[in-house]
């Protein structure tokens, strides 16, 4: 259904530029010529324009769930935009329309008439200043962002709706990404959200394990900075029906205390599809796009010293220049970060410190599943 519905939002959404366009020509000099040719401030509009401004706010609901389900968009970009846009359209109207539109109105025959505003006009007003204040909150405070994998886990979970501060590595202007003012600097351990290095327009998410000048090595699933191996207290199996089996360590890294899930195998987590009888007493995997896509996650962990774990540095002890750092996520061995495509994140690809789960919700469950109650509200250590 998820599918079918992004499927038809993509064409009606390209079809909401040129109706709006039109129905804003059509406000703006046609309708009034209308309601001043019929003596009448509301005469009834043709049968095409009545249709085109009733499927105006269709179109408007369709741009804004293929905002809302695109993978990558540059939501900055579109605020600000919308922001232009709308403003553009209540100045223009505000200088150059309204008092010709009301001298000829005043001027019509056989009894002067008021002309309303037009509802495009009034919509750009109303909407005018609320995009600019969520563009400039979105840019200097605080920004949403939805977890879209199993990456961070267990310390974040797919479906999970963070708060980023944005300040905290210093404030950038909006779509520029350009920083004129140093707040903060990233501190080893923090989440960060960062702009992917081979396609900036996606956002993604991990821990920050290495700074500028760091040496970091990667060894059966522990972290080594600086030739200091980072201890991992286990502290059971993390188990949950889409994961099985999966070693659930402790960490402290810098000033962040945090669980990790690992499995010391050189094969991974390879996916097995299973139900939930062979799993014995564990819980069945609840995420129907996951369970189809990869049954499930079973670890099988081998001996220590056998083989290379596969998610272990295949270049140990890399420094990290200047300007760059190195995330790796909790999930060790189903993250794609820094040991792979991710490689290392210039500074200027920094989006923020994730510091707060503020909902989660997931279509992708089983319905009874679809909010996750208890996360709301806790913090990201």
């Amino acid at each position: 259904m998820i599918e079918i519905i992004k499927q038809v939002a993509v064409p009606l959404s390209w079809a909401a530029l040129p109706v709006g366009i039109w129905c804003l020509i059509d406000s703006w000099f046609l309708a009034p010529r209308r309601a001043i040719a019929a003596g009448t401030p509301n005469p009834p509009d043709p049968m095409p324009v009545k249709l085109l401004y009733d499927v105006l706010p269709y179109l408007m609901i369709a741009v804004i769930v293929r905002m809302i389900t695109a993978e990558s968009l540059d939501f900055s970009l579109v605020l600000f935009l919308l922001s232009v846009a709308t403003g553009i359209v209540w100045l223009v109207d505000k200088l150059f329309v309204s008092k010709p539109r009301a001298a000829a109105a005043a001027q019509a025959k056989p009894v002067p008439i008021t002309l309303p505003e037009p509802g495009t006009v009034d919509y750009a007003r109303s909407f005018f200043p609320v995009a600019a204040i969520v563009l400039v909150v979105r840019a200097f405070i605080f920004e949403p962002f939805r977890i879209p994998s199993d990456s961070m886990m267990p310390t974040l979970l797919d479906g999970d709706f963070i708060v980023v501060n944005k300040y905290a590595y210093g404030l950038r202007w909006p779509v520029l990404n350009e920083k004129f003012m140093d707040v903060g600097t990233p501190q080893r351990g923090d989440v960060v959200v960062f702009k992917f290095p081979p396609n900036p327009s996606q956002n993604y998410i991990k821990r920050l394990v290495g700074l500028p000048g760091d040496r970091i090595e990667v060894r059966d699933d522990q972290l080594v900075v600086n030739g200091e191996v980072i201890p991992l207290k286990q502290v059971g199996q993390y188990t949950d029906g889409c994961y099985v089996d999966v070693r659930l360590s402790e960490e402290k890294l810098g000033e962040h205390t945090h669980q990790v899930m690992s499995c010391r195998s050189e094969n991974g987590m390879p996916p097995v599809f299973m139900d939930a009888s062979s799993t014995g007493e564990k819980p069945a995997c609840n995420r129907k796009e996951f369970r189809k896509r990869w049954g499930n996650r079973v670890c099988r962990e081998t001996p220590a010293g056998t083989s290379m774990d596969s998610g272990d540095s295949r270049f140990p002890f890399d420094v990290v220049p200047q300007g760059h750092y190195l995330m790796i996520g909790d999930n060790r061995d189903n993250s794609d970060d820094s040991r792979g495509s991710v490689g290392l994140v210039p500074e200027q690809n920094l989006v923020g410190k994730a510091t707060r789960i503020w909902f989660n919700f997931d279509l992708q469950r089983d319905p009874l599943h679809w909010i996750n109650w208890g996360r709301i509200g806790d913090g990201i250590p």
